[in-house]
């Protein structure tokens, strides 16, 4: 019993410092919005500098995240990942004593490629270490992680900001995580168990060049097209990342042909119960990265109210997703193959409701806040779904490369959905005035709602797909298997 309990303490701890490094990942992704002003007013920075001290972290995250997923694989998810948090820490540190722009920008850089070396360690130790039902409890906090981190970040962004701690104004917003990320970097020494000693393979340079490449000519200009105008070099980077993504596949499969060890196995990304569920999981992550940004500019430039209260507004949506996490592992096993779809749906129930509301002139923020609950439920029960479903999809010895490729996915739909939608309302609602605004959300929200039921269809075909695979074919029966023999970063107990 006390081995029992041992097993399920440093089981905690380990999933604890996983998830407090991808919060604080998360959170950096959005909480230098808030503070962006600031800084330009302090740093006496250029529009283009602010611009790539915002965008900067999330180019060079979305870039590297299958790349960092491999090194966990080739170097060990405890090596990469305690590497990935002392870079973090390390520039974080760099970003808040930063003396001017450039310095600000090539931080920012640096510490975007940090969190992608620490960010996929993240859901490979969850599919190495956690099976059965731990499994989906473990993925239900980790959803909460990926989507509580955005909104704390623009609420904590506001409040660091706002506070002006002894005269240092925006600096906060970075140099708070030089603390948490040192307490954690000492956590994690302790709980995250030991490398084991394995025979490294090189990594896929040539892989890393390609990929690199087609998703830099696909996020640069979807990152900063839309402020600009969309000139004519961003279009002309959005044609060549098509051409360049085909080569990435071309390099891929040659290198998988001749016996060698691709940066992503697209053997695997290509299972129907794969493909289908990324399709939806992106989908839905789109949506809700665009919301969050189209629903700021909506209640700061439409309605007039104050960034403090807008960042307030999605609370209710969190709240509501983290219920997810505790209830959908009690629910029957027969049930749960169905909520995925059954999430996507609710989704967009709570997207139609929004739009209708608002359309209606029923805005006020109580009702707001009870139709985004339950949108941010619908999100909770699917994203947690369709991460558990991929994670039992492929055997344990494919974690790497699903979880790059869930990261990247997601990053990337993230980053369509704020480019598309932003870009639509702001062409909508040219101008601030509520009526205008109110038709440009309306409008927005109700495409929100057509996308989730998209979604809704693509998660039942992933998991009918999953139902419908031969037992025994590299879908779940095989993970225990390969689990034995493959397991590189295990909890010895």
């Amino acid at each position: 019993m006390g081995s029992e309990s041992a097993g399920r303490a440093g089981r905690a701890a380990l999933l604890t410092v996983l998830l407090v490094g991808q919060f604080m990942a998360n959170i950096d992704t959005a909480i230098v919005n808030i503070a962006a002003p600031s800084v330009q007013a302090d740093l006496h920075a250029s529009a283009g500098q602010v611009d790539l001290v915002v965008s900067g972290y999330i180019l060079a995250y979305a870039v590297l995240l299958v790349t960092g997923a491999r090194l966990g694989d080739t170097h060990g998810h405890r090596r990469i990942f305690l590497l990935g948090l002392l870079g973090f820490v390390i520039t974080s540190l760099a970003c808040g004593i930063a003396p001017e722009p450039v310095t600000l920008i090539v931080s920012r850089l640096c510490q975007g490629a940090s969190s992608a070396l620490m960010v996929p360690q993240v859901l490979s130790g969850i599919q190495l270490h956690f099976t059965g039902q731990a499994r989906v409890r473990a993925i239900g906090y980790y959803t909460l992680a990926l989507s509580g981190g955005a909104i704390v970040g623009q609420v904590l962004g506001g409040l660091l900001v706002s506070a002006d701690i002894l005269g240092s104004g925006w600096r906060p917003v970075f140099l708070i995580n030089v603390p948490i990320g040192a307490v954690l970097l000492l956590a994690g020494l302790r709980a995250l168990p030991p490398d084991a000693v394995t025979q490294r393979q090189p990594l896929d340079l040539h892989g890393v060049c390609a990929l690199s490449s087609a998703v830099s000519l696909a996020v640069v200009p979807l990152v900063f097209g839309r402020d600009q105008g969309w000139p004519v070099w961003s279009w002309l980077c959005l044609v060549a990342s098509a051409p360049a993504f085909v080569w990435f596949v071309v390099v891929e499969r040659r290198l998988g042909a001749a016996g060698g060890r691709p940066l992503v196995r697209l053997d695997v990304v290509a299972r129907p119960p794969v493909r289908w569920a990324l399709i939806a999981h992106g989908l839905t992550t789109l949506t809700y990265l665009a919301l969050l940004f189209v629903l700021a500019l909506y209640l700061q430039h439409g309605l007039g109210q104050s960034p403090a209260r807008a960042g307030l507004a999605m609370v209710s949506w969190v709240a509501a997703f983290g219920i997810a996490g505790p209830v959908l592992p009690r629910l029957p096993q027969h049930t749960q193959r169905f909520m995925a779809s059954a999430g996507c749906l609710l989704l967009a129930v709570g997207y139609a409701a929004v739009s209708t509301s608002v359309a209606l002139g029923r805005e006020d923020g109580v009702l707001l806040l009870v139709l985004l609950g339950l949108g941010g439920l619908g999100l909770g029960i699917s994203s947690h779904s369709l991460i558990s479903h991929l994670t039992n999809a492929v055997e344990r010895r494919y974690a790497t490369d699903l979880s790059g490729v869930i990261s990247t996915n997601a990053q990337l739909a993230g980053t369509v959905g704020v480019a598309v939608f932003g870009t639509l309302y702001s062409g909508l609602a040219p101008a601030p005035g509520a009526s205008a605004a109110t038709e440009a959300f309306t409008t927005v929200t109700a495409v929100f709602a057509v996308l989730a039921l998209i979604s809704a269809g693509a998660a039942l075909r992933a998991t009918r797909h999953a139902d419908a695979a031969p037992r025994g074919d590299g879908t779940q029966h095989a993970v225990a298997k390969a689990g034995r023999r493959d397991d590189s970063w295990r909890i010895s107990h």
